[in-house]
């Protein structure tokens, strides 16, 4: 049963609550205070890690043309793996993060959230909207995220069970494997486009969108690139191709293990109403799950290993996760609160017997989520205006489009 009021669910009184969300304010306050040099000398230094990854990978394809296929093949291993390495790095510790605006406060034009445009084929306003607003403010509330399953698997019981279903083991390593063009498709709302909900000016905006950023990811990694290695251009295609491959299975492995492991519990719709700041903390935490590794780990999945910490705070320094998870930890413990952690291999192998299980209705399998009771009550009309979560409004230009449509 999906939570309809957390404070409920967590057995805390009002108090306690709004307590929680005073320790937690405090905690972003500090952090945004001690923000200085070492956190801008840090993400500098990640950039250009990642663009001479990016630079000796494209440079060792094209020299690699001229040589025996004993020295080639090796170089070409070599250059695939560190372009993969670099998108890696590109779309998780860079550009997921600095879209998020965690790096906005440098002011810096090239590293702010409303310049960079990250190596996908998502265009970034789009993944600004359906990640930044959407997701974020609505996390695993059924009916409003459309990141629970993206819109081709079903991730929670509550969702409706249909014979489509039985293929989720396929959909999934497609989805796996094409990762990013899942991605570049995620702002359409596909539940919206099959219950002819969709706005179809909006739709044809958003699928031009799609079609450039998607045509420039496409000739930029399998034309141009390969063109410049001349005759061998087919070893240096199938180099970007599994960079490609690399980058797409990890990013998908590392979103699904920070949002469907057994203690990442969902939540109803009603969940929503007059909900305050420190009731949307609360939602983060029982929503997403963490995983535990090394420091090259974190860095290498955009620090989302601390995906309770980013989801409390997705505009703070990614780099800072690590610093404050046992400040997070200790709240949690002090209030009774569950806090998702676990080794990778865990997690996603929970992430998998969940996408193959709800491939059955429910009356063939059991529920691993950990019980949310059935007497769940649902406050109305608690708190005024005022004291509710304020939810971002950065709308891209399509959506002002819509917005304007509409009125």
């Amino acid at each position: 049963m999906a939570i309809a009021d957390v404070q409920e669910y967590c057995h805390l009184t009002e108090a306690d609550v709004e307590a929680i969300g005073r320790e937690l304010d405090a905690i972003r306050e500090r952090v945004e205070a001690s923000r200085g040099a070492a956190d801008a000398a840090y993400i500098r230094r990640v950039i250009k890690t990642q663009r001479w990854l990016a630079a000796g990978a494209r440079i060792g394809m094209i020299v690699s043309s001229p040589l025996e296929p004993r020295y080639r093949r090796p170089v070409l291993a070599a250059s695939a793996i560190s372009l993969g390495l670099a998108k890696i790095l590109e779309n998780m510790e860079i550009g997921h993060n600095v879209m998020h605006g965690q790096w906005d406060w440098m002011n810096d034009p090239e590293i702010h959230s409303s310049t960079w445009e990250w190596d996908t084929a998502q265009p970034a306003e789009q993944w600004k909207h359906s990640h930044n607003y959407i997701h974020h403010q609505f996390t695993n509330v059924l009916g409003f995220d459309n990141d629970i399953g993206y819109g081709i698997l079903r991730m929670a019981r509550e969702q409706r069970w249909t014979p489509v279903n039985l293929g989720q083991p396929v959909y999934n390593a497609l989805l796996a494997m094409l990762f990013q063009w899942g991605v570049a498709l995620h702002d359409l709302d596909l539940e919206a486009i099959r219950k002819l909900e969709k706005d179809p000016k909006v739709m044809r905006q958003q699928l031009l969108q799609i079609a450039k950023k998607g045509r420039n990811q496409f000739f930029k990694d399998y034309l141009l690139y390969p063109a410049l290695s001349g005759k061998e251009w087919k070893s240096t295609l199938q180099a970007n191709v599994a960079a490609n491959f690399m980058r797409n299975v990890w990013a998908y492995m590392i979103i699904f293990c920070g949002h469907f492991p057994d203690g990442a519990l969902h939540f109803t719709e009603d969940e929503l109403e007059d909900e305050t700041r420190a009731e949307w903390y609360l939602r983060q935490i029982l929503g997403t799950a963490n995983f535990e590794g090394s420091k090259l780990l974190h860095i290498m999945s955009g620090n989302l290993g601390y995906q309770i910490e980013h989801h409390l705070f997705p505009d703070l320094l990614s780099n800072r996760y690590g610093e404050i998870a046992p400040e997070i930890r200790a709240l949690c413990d002090k209030y009774e609160i569950p806090y998702t952690t676990g080794p990778l291999h865990r997690q996603y192998g929970q992430v998998l017997r969940v996408i193959h299980k709800l491939t059955l209705p429910n009356r063939f399998t059991q529920d691993d989520k950990p019980p949310t009771g059935t007497d769940v009550t649902v406050r109305h009309g608690r708190q005024n205006h005022e004291q509710r979560q304020q939810r971002r409004t950065e709308l891209g230009a399509w959506s002002r489009t819509k917005a304007a449509l509409r009125g």
